[in-house]
């Protein structure tokens, strides 16, 4: 009897702690994957909106051509920075300086009543307010996964389950709070 004992103790009951262990590591991956792919969906949001957002203001705004011509060279460095080989801390700065393009963009148009005043511009203005809280809040969820996942990766014994089948570690995403931003310079 007492081999049975010694054989569960020693062999089966850590065997199932990892396994357990392991498919908990399995499960907070998929769920950092999936936080993740709501960023990536409002982010591409974002863009397209951006896009729009340029082309109304160019009408009003010709001589504004260079603030113009930063947002557009911004946006598309943060559609190239929306790719797996990207690492997480690029397209922050990606989206950082959209952010900040977005913020000077929008501050040409407060010196616009014309623009302002333009049903079309003021309903891509509430969009981009939106689309920047749904960022803020699908960025937090990400945060609060991965910083839960390096917790445990880092903590013993996980840590070592972690280190045995190579879990890397994940970087939070942090950009300007650009809803923030936004929300200060919307006035009609």
């Amino acid at each position: 009897m007492e081999p049975v004992i010694v054989l569960v103790v020693v062999f089966i009951i850590p065997t199932i702690l990892v396994v357990l262990s392991y498919n908990r590591f399995v499960t907070q991956v998929a769920s950092i994957d999936a936080s993740w792919a709501g960023i990536d969906v409002e982010l591409q949001r974002r863009h397209d909106l951006v896009d729009n957002l340029v082309r109304t203001v160019e009408g009003y705004a010709t001589h504004e051509r260079t603030t113009l011509e930063a947002v557009t060279r911004a946006r598309a460095r943060a559609v190239q920075a929306v790719d797996p080989e990207v690492p997480v801390d690029e397209q922050a700065r990606a989206e950082d300086a959209l952010t900040d393009g977005l913020s000077r963009l929008l501050a040409i148009s407060e010196d616009m009543p014309d623009l302002k005043a333009d049903s079309a511009f003021r309903q891509l203005q509430n969009q981009l307010v939106e689309i920047e809280d749904r960022i803020t809040a699908s960025r937090r969820l990400y945060n609060l996964e991965v910083a839960a996942y390096e917790r445990r990766r880092k903590a013993v014994p996980s840590n070592l389950v972690a280190s045995l089948f190579h879990f890397e570690p994940r970087e939070l995403f942090e950009i300007q709070d650009a809803g923030a931003k936004h929300k200060a310079q919307v006035t009609w």
